[in-house]
């Protein structure tokens, strides 16, 4: 299961990376490690104040 999120989480972030750099270059793998953590990141962030963003949107509607 975790085999899976990373995987996931690795193509998204080579599909973001090849936006910027070209996938030959030398540092691609290192730009796609960066987007694969800033991403684990956003994922946490939201995994970890979802009931506070959940009331957020609440409020707003």
């Amino acid at each position: 299961m975790l085999g899976w999120i990373v995987r996931l989480l690795l193509v998204m972030s080579g599909s973001i990376a090849s936006w910027f750099v070209a996938r030959d270059a030398l540092n691609f793998a290192v730009v796609q490690m960066v987007i694969a953590v800033l991403l684990f990141t956003l994922v946490i962030a939201i995994a970890a104040f979802w009931s506070t963003l959940k009331n957020w949107f609440k409020r707003k509607e």
